[in-house]
């Protein structure tokens, strides 16, 4: 993985986080919003996915659906 790579990773980890602080969610929560939208996440596992910052935009998608992000700040 090259530099770029990681640092855009990093990036959408920290934006997945904030998102959830935001709303005073947890991962449990996260997990349970991500499972009724069909898509069975446990905690343990959405813990883990997020740390390492390695998951598709599909999945980054997902999150902010599940937890009702209309919009992203990027900056």
């Amino acid at each position: 993985m090259s530099d770029v790579d990681a640092m855009y990773q990093t990036r959408a980890k920290n934006i997945l986080k904030a998102e959830l602080k935001r709303r005073g969610l947890t991962y449990r929560e996260l997990a349970e919003r991500l499972t009724n939208l069909g898509s069975p996440e446990s905690e343990r596992n959405l813990t883990n996915k997020i740390s390492r910052g390695s998951f598709t935009t599909a999945f980054f998608i997902m999150c902010m659906d599940a937890i009702g992000a209309k919009d992203v700040q990027l900056a």
